[in-house]
């Protein structure tokens, strides 16, 4: 190799080449080539200097460029064509560059918030990570070698062992660990069930009004059609629903998304009857059942007819988000669908976590965890209802009986807009409603969740929003400058 102190550039390599530690000039080289060609720079077809000028112009030897040009030939860069030399290669094309101009963010940039009461996640700070450190050790210490090799792809049985008990004792649901599938949280196990509904002949999916905005729109893109069926006191009006032509409906019956209404018995029994009249599936998103205040949670509607019923739940909000485990239960002539879909799909979620979650159900050590978060979740819950009740008592307060968040119907005359802005004004992130009713109208509202917020900062928020209330029609709710469109109903997306 030439001894150069000071190396030499082509002028169409985007890079110098240098004798930096770790990287060899032969390694420096195509890659500064393979920019090059991704950039444009050396277009399709065109062709490259011979490896003998290229080796002077850049001050190396002649080897370095040979063993570079081999290489990218090798891997469809270049080509050697008799009597023409080496070019670059037609399928070596030009990688395009997103640019702001051209490709628009998801959301634009909103403010910066010193208090969030957005819904979406439940207090990460809670996360039992001594209990979850333990019981990674215990697991590390006892698991099997070939339970880190390409185990069932639905599952370590050990936690669908584990599930299949606690969703009996706690859940009251009839389920078999060899009928659970392990997946990547809740959002996989409903795309799934949707995508196999409509693989076996279902068009149409009807979901309740309000609902999860992300939701329909991420499953909107695996079925042909989606129907909105309204919510009122005592859940899903399942005489609206019958009088659809779907056969799918996907529902959150022990705490509906995002009113808090508890499917009454009555409604529970219509739609069991509708489901075996039309040979439907009722999908059951079971996301915060843990989390009541007021009495036993009510058990799932999956236990009344299995055959018709399938239940989704995770960890998300019970644990955290980002460990990406959930379940679900489908009726058998699906249950087979599910399951091959899952192993197509991604082969399996990762299995030291599963154990993981498997060893604290053994060692009792998530019962206690569920205990201890939901004394604190009630007791944030009672710190904002309070303040509610005495700042804002003409705003009603909804689904308070259970669950992470409140929904509040806004008094007539004042709109989400307005109240959301005035709120971002003061530093105070809420979330309107009206969005979550799809096609059908809506009331104006707020969506508030107190699981991340101490008593103390729930009282402040509180303060703002009466605050914010006030100076509505003043001139002063916007006074920070906020973009209308950042007002726009947050979701789950927002954290990412």
């Amino acid at each position: 190799m030439v001894d150069q102190p000071h190396r030499r550039r082509a002028s169409w390599l985007p890079a110098t080449l240098s004798d930096r530690p770790g990287r060899t000039l032969r390694q420096q080289l195509r890659e500064a080539m393979k920019g090059a060609i991704r950039a444009g720079h050396l277009p399709a077809g065109a062709t490259v200097p011979s490896s003998r000028a290229l080796a002077e112009d850049l001050g190396v030897s002649r080897g370095v460029v040979v063993d570079a040009y081999a290489q990218l030939t090798a891997e469809g860069f270049l080509t050697t064509r008799a009597g023409s030399g080496t070019v670059v290669s037609q399928v070596a094309l030009p990688v395009a560059r997103p640019t702001p101009a051209t490709v628009a963010p998801a959301f634009a940039e909103g403010p910066s918030y010193s208090i969030d009461l957005r819904p979406g996640l439940p207090d990460l700070g809670a996360f039992p990570r001594a209990a979850w450190m333990a019981a990674t050790r215990d697991v590390l210490r006892s698991l099997p070698d070939e339970e880190l090799g390409y185990v069932a792809p639905w599952g370590a049985m050990a936690l669908r062992k584990e599930l299949a008990d606690y969703l009996t004792r706690v859940r009251a649901a009839m389920v078999e660990a060899d009928h659970l599938v392990i997946v990547s949280g809740a959002t996989q196990a409903l795309t799934l069930l949707v995508r196999m509904l409509a693989k076996s002949g279902h068009e149409v999916l009807a979901i309740e009004s309000p609902s999860n905005v992300v939701q329909r729109q991420v499953l909107g893109r695996h079925i042909s059609r989606i129907v909105e069926i309204p919510v009122d006191d005592e859940g899903i009006d399942v005489s609206k629903l019958e009088s659809t032509v779907a056969s799918a409906v996907l529902i959150t019956p022990a705490h509906q998304y995002p009113s808090g209404v508890v499917l009454s018995p009555a409604r529970r029994s219509a739609l069991i009857r509708w489901a075996e009249g039309v040979n439907g599936v009722v999908i059951e998103d079971d996301y915060d059942s843990e989390f009541r205040y007021d009495r036993r949670p009510v058990g799932c509607l999956q236990g009344l007819d299995p055959q018709h019923v399938a239940l989704v739940g995770s960890v998300s909000k019970s644990l955290a988000p980002g460990l990406r485990l959930g379940w679900v239960v489908a009726p058998l002539p699906l249950y087979e669908r599910v399951r091959t879909a899952k192993r197509d799909d991604d082969f399996g979620s990762p299995v030291l976590s599963q154990h993981v979650l498997a060893r604290l159900m053994t060692n009792g050590g998530y019962d206690r965890h569920i205990r201890r978060t939901r004394r604190r979740y009630m007791d944030r819950r009672d710190a904002l209802v309070t303040a509610l009740g005495q700042q804002l008592p003409d705003w009603e307060v909804r689904g308070r009986a259970g669950g992470l968040h409140v929904m509040l119907r806004l008094p007539s005359g004042l709109d989400e807009e307005s109240v959301c802005a005035a709120a971002a004004a003061r530093g105070l992130a809420v979330q309107g409603t009206r969005a979550m009713y799809g096609a059908l109208p809506g009331p104006d509202g707020l969506f508030i969740s107190y699981a991340r917020a101490p008593t103390g900062v729930l009282t402040e928020a509180v303060q703002r929003l009466a605050a914010a209330r006030s100076s509505i029609g003043t001139g002063e709710g916007n006074g920070s400058g906020v973009a209308v469109q950042s007002l726009r109903p947050a979701t789950a997306l927002d954290y990412f």
